[in-house]
């Protein structure tokens, strides 16, 4: 069983929900992300996805856009964040997502990635503008070596669409909240609730609700419905603000109220 599917199922047994974090690999410098892995651990995250930095963020918001320019800046490549990821697995299990964009995992080589990314112990990838109808060769090389495919799904997606990424993705399914690009909201859709119940009707993966998710309160309601929250934005601007042990803390701190948030109302 892989790393992710062993965290649904034991929160799953203690009748709780999964806390996911989003950061930007690589901002400020790789260093930091290494050592930020692991207080976002310690202060309760159960998986957490790590943003590959792309020139042309079509489906980030300015925050992250931002954040994916300082990485960038800094000499973030994809290689050099598989090689972060081996540095890091000596010292924790927690499930690891790169997620990002299709255009780096094609220059690098398809076959060579899933390799690279499989023995540096990424669990998962999640490509936000690969959909399932052009991931064909991408998802044969990722099931020859157990590296899991994880597929979006929208406000707009049908019952097929639903289905298809139902029958085609492994290790969780992430539903996207609110139509338009990532960013922190005010307030959760009231529509996400319906959605899910629908989505649920087709799907056996984990179910996630990500984007616009900013505090405790917003986690929690989702988690009331969901197999697992993604905050991304809200942690991300931290970033914009604050540098060394000062981000480290507030970081930790921020993902320790989302954590009591979600398990007020998770289970």
């Amino acid at each position: 069983m892989s790393r992710i599917a062993t965290t649904f199922t034991n929160l799953a047994k203690q009748n709780e929900k999964a806390l996911v974090t989003f950061i930007t690999a690589g901002d400020p410098d790789l260093e930091t992300t290494e050592k930020l892995i692991l207080e976002l651990e310690k202060s309760g995250a159960d998986l957490i996805e790590l943003g590959v930095p792309f020139s042309d963020p079509m489906a980030d918001g300015p925050t992250i856009q931002l954040s994916s320019e300082r990485a960038l800046c800094a000499g973030t490549t994809l290689p050099k964040i598989l090689t972060l990821v081996k540095s890091v697995r000596q010292q924790t299990e927690i499930p690891l997502i790169l997620m990002g964009y299709y255009n780096p995992v094609f220059l690098y080589g398809i076959e060579r990635f899933v390799a690279d990314a499989v023995s540096a112990g990424v669990d998962g990838v999640l490509l936000v503008d690969l959909p399932p109808e052009e991931a064909e060769e991408f998802k044969a090389a990722a099931d020859r070596e157990g590296l899991d495919v994880i597929f979006l799904l929208t406000p707009t997606s049908d019952e097929a669409r639903i289905r298809k990424v139902a029958n085609l993705g492994s290790g969780f399914i992430y539903y996207v909240s609110v139509t338009g690009v990532t960013g922190a909201r005010t307030s959760v859709a009231d529509t996400v609730f319906p959605d899910v119940k629908k989505i649920r009707e087709h799907v056996t993966l984990p179910l996630v609700v990500g984007f616009g998710i900013s505090d405790p309160v917003q986690a929690g309601r989702v988690a009331a419905v969901a197999d697992g929250v993604v905050v991304g934005s809200a942690l991300v601007k931290l970033f914009e603000e604050f540098r060394g042990d000062e981000l480290r803390e507030r970081l930790g701190g921020f993902v320790a109220a989302l954590k009591v948030g979600v398990k007020a109302v998770g289970g």
